[in-house]
């Protein structure tokens, strides 16, 4: 890869990762929630789910899932009914302060951002763009990935660790409990949108 391609990657990684979606509303709520540095596991899960979806776009994995119609709508609704599930159950604990509800170990905050940022559509789809668009057909995939792959991951760390610590700075301000209840269902109102919004790209006749 050139450095002019490196470039132009790079900068639409940056605009990729750094856009608000489900990934940045779970990191925002985890940090409020869990504190620092415990929250970053959070930020594990999504580089997990990041080098997992690249390596599959490598082999080609995501074009035949954006190729089968049926299994990639199939895939949005029940990304959609993950969304608004974890909406409801966020509005519910939004309620309880913060410093009263139980830590989740460490496996549990791993594995909600990790299905969070797998059942996300705008994952296929960018990855899929990545390698569509910015991987040259005349070298060898393999030296392409080891510029690809750390890019991207370095980017994507960088852009949800800031909303981790944003949200670990917004627990950490002296807010009222009435504040900070709003806020946490704030972000429970956003997985339910984002929800709904992906169930009417889904569902026929809808939207």
């Amino acid at each position: 890869m050139s450095f002019g391609a490196w470039l132009v990657f790079a900068g639409f990684w940056v605009v990729f990762v750094t856009s608000p979606g489900p990934n940045a509303v779970n990191c925002i709520e985890t940090g409020m929630r869990e504190r620092l540095p415990r929250a970053l596991w959070a930020v594990a899960g999504i580089l997990t789910q990041a080098l997992l979806f690249l390596i599959l776009s490598a082999v080609g994995v995501t074009a035949l899932i954006t190729a089968s119609p049926v299994a990639f709508e199939a895939a949005k609704v029940a990304g959609a009914a993950v969304l608004v599930w974890l909406g409801i159950r966020t509005w519910r604990a939004a309620g309880r302060p913060v410093a009263e509800s139980a830590a989740a170990g460490r496996g549990s905050i791993w594995l909600r951002a990790f299905l969070i940022a797998t059942i996300n559509p705008k994952s296929v789809a960018g990855y899929l763009a990545a390698f569509s668009q910015f991987v040259e057909p005349g070298v060898p995939i393999a030296a392409q990935m080891g510029v690809i792959v750390p890019t991207a991951l370095t980017i994507t760390a960088m852009s949800y660790t800031t909303y981790t610590a944003l949200g670990a700075w917004l627990g950490a301000r002296a807010l009222s409990a009435v504040t900070q209840t709003w806020v946490r269902r704030g972000l429970a109102a956003c997985f339910l949108l984002y929800g709904i919004a992906l169930a009417a790209t889904a569902l026929p006749g809808v939207g």
